[in-house]
């Protein structure tokens, strides 16, 4: 990976990887294996983490016996990239378009609603 490039955005499997890492902090392979539980085998998570260290979304510490991995990237940072992305890719660079699409592809809760409410009014207050 070069220096400057920016990182790419995770794929569907390396975002599962990344939420083990952003809940659990730093772990080993066996570690993240065991949070992910499922018949993916340990070898396969193995080679995803390497992928990913490759492409640096995650970092990689060899100080101790087994490599433990963390995410490069906070997960709000993650996330935004991934909401930028599809906000150019799907919406035409519209925000209220995508958060249309958003609050109609499932049913939303008044306390759900009453926290967006909150969190668009606080924002409009920081941009003025």
């Amino acid at each position: 990976m070069k220096k400057n490039a920016p990182l790419p955005l995770p794929t569907e499997a390396e975002l599962e990887i990344l939420n083990v890492l952003w809940n659990s902090g730093p772990s080993t392979v066996r570690e993240v294996h065991a949070v992910l539980g499922r018949d993916t085998g340990y070898t396969t998570v193995l080679k995803q983490m390497q992928v990913m260290a490759a492409k640096g979304l995650l970092s990689r510490s060899e100080r101790f016996r087994s490599h433990v991995y963390e995410a490069r990237l906070p997960k709000q940072e993650t996330q935004q990239r991934l909401a930028g992305n599809l906000l150019n890719r799907a919406f035409e660079g519209s925000a209220s378009h995508l958060v249309l699409g958003a609050l109609s592809s499932k049913p939303v809760s008044a306390k759900e609603l009453a926290e967006i409410r909150r969190i668009l009014d606080d924002f409009e207050r920081g941009s003025k």
